[in-house]
């Protein structure tokens, strides 16, 4: 037997179709023919072969009620709004009793933020007794977005009425009850549906997740393993089951799941990092350290386990090596903020402070308003010597954070660039903000202590 997708994408009056536009013939469909020909290309997100279809459709059966509602339907997917209101008020009279209209009316209030309106639209739908499972579910989502959970509950149970094995009904059904606050509803529910439906993989997974969410995590477990039994292919659900045994420090059953998947997975980078990682839980860094060298085998640029021996590597007093591969995982997720910060400290651990310069650069840019950022951002321009870029950074630094570290630093730069004056005034204004940070800071900028001094003798002379 063929496979359904092999048929879906071999559709073969669409391929009569295409050929036809490729010879630039002109052959004759009927309008049920052309109405599967478009309905193809929309499902398939082909909007401009859809359009095409439409326009040839129209040229042939150019009075079609069934072709005007399919042109109504590429227009709402092209979003062209003006024009489908123009085809909407052609088609009202004549059209309010076929589904198809009144569903793409329903859209087009919908994709104009107009809920209430497709609501209407959708219940006129049901009088028809046509797709009803598509139309509570329609109705339902309209209610979502009307933040009305109870009103679209009922609806996802009424989908569900008409297709029990809806999965997007079951798992909508959940979510409102989430969102109602109401647990002990919500699990009487899923219950009863899984004595009616026990096959169901969808509510298997629903209850582990129901669990798992209240920490419950052997229940959620006992649902996961349901899943499984009925499908032992289910590689994610795995991975749920692996999660729950992390979150109850078992790390040794963690293991044992997730090396279950490296026997269905064909990606296995991230397996190798989560054992990896429960390696390292155990306080194994050896194990760890080779599943993450096994993860960046499959996967050279997983840049998760670059960064873990990169504190593996720290651990053990390889700071050489810790460098590298937080440089390598940087360079992979440059815009990771954490990742800048491990190895800016890496680079300030083993003196490289130039390098360290641009990583703070991109925090201090990136979160202006973390304070350490900043004092860090100067620190590293004072030991670099760069005494005036310093000065300039301050001067934005303190506009956001008025704190007395930056203007012991302020003084401290000023006094480097002769400027004594002002580094005397400035340090006046970092004693003011917090004297108790004086001896710290006279340790640190040891050119202080001499102005402290000074200060002082001035004061006993008065």
């Amino acid at each position: 037997m063929r496979n359904i997708l092999e048929e879906f994408f071999e559709n073969e009056l669409a391929r009569k179709f295409e050929e036809m536009l490729e010879n630039n013939e002109e052959l004759y469909f009927d309008t049920d023919e052309l109405e599967d020909i478009i309905i193809y290309y929309l499902e398939l997100g082909d909007i401009s072969f859809a359009e095409q279809a439409v326009q040839f459709a129209q040229k042939l059966h150019p009075n079609s009620l069934e072709i005007k509602t399919k042109k109504l339907e590429v227009l709402l997917e092209l979003e062209n709004y003006t024009e489908a209101k123009k085809i909407i008020a052609e088609l009202k009279e004549s059209s309010m009793e076929d589904t198809d209209f009144l569903v793409c009316c329903a859209k087009y209030y919908s994709n104009l933020g107009n809920s209430k309106k497709a609501i209407e639209y959708c219940e006129k739908a049901l009088e028809l007794r046509e797709e009803e499972n598509f139309l509570h579910n329609f109705i339902a989502d309209e209610y979502v977005n009307l933040e009305d959970p109870f009103s679209a509950l009922l609806h996802y149970k009424e989908a569900l009425k008409f297709d029990p094995n809806d999965d997007y009904s079951l798992e909508n059904v959940m979510a409102c009850y989430g969102k109602l606050k109401k647990s002990k509803e919500a699990i009487e529910f899923l219950n009863s549906y899984l004595d009616h439906f026990p096959f169901s993989e969808s509510a298997w997974f629903e209850y582990g997740q129901f669990y798992f969410n209240r920490k419950n995590y052997v229940e959620a477990i006992k649902g996961f393993d349901y899943l499984l039994a009925i499908n032992s292919d289910a590689v994610g659900i795995y991975s749920n089951k692996a999660a729950c045994y992390e979150a109850m420090k078992q790390w040794e059953k963690a293991i044992e799941v997730y090396s279950e998947i490296l026997e269905l997975e064909y990606t296995k980078a991230f397996t190798f990092y989560k054992i990896g990682l429960c390696y390292r839980e155990l306080k194994q860094p050896f194990n760890a350290m080779t599943c993450f060298q096994k993860s960046l085998r499959e996967d050279p640029q997983f840049y998760l386990s670059m960064m873990e021996q990169s504190y593996l590597y720290e651990e053990m007093g390889g700071m050489r090596e810790a460098l590298h591969f937080a440089k390598e995982a940087t360079l992979l997720n440059e815009n990771n903020l954490d990742y800048q910060k491990r190895l800016a400290f890496l680079y300030i651990d083993s003196g490289n402070f130039e390098e360290s310069e641009e990583c703070l650069k991109k925090l201090v840019e990136a979160e202006p308003n973390r304070f350490y950022n900043w004092y860090a951002y100067t620190e590293v321009l004072m030991l670099l010597g760069e005494y005036e870029d310093a000065v300039t950074v301050l001067h934005k630094a303190i506009k956001k954070h008025k704190r007395a570290e930056l203007y012991y630093q302020l003084s401290n730069c000023y006094y480097h660039l002769k400027e004594e004056n002002l580094a005397k005034e400035v340090l006046n204004l970092a004693i003011e903000a917090d004297a108790s940070l004086r001896k710290d800071m006279e340790l640190k900028y040891p050119y202080l202590k001499d102005y402290s001094s000074g200060k002082s003798k001035e004061g006993e002379k008065k």
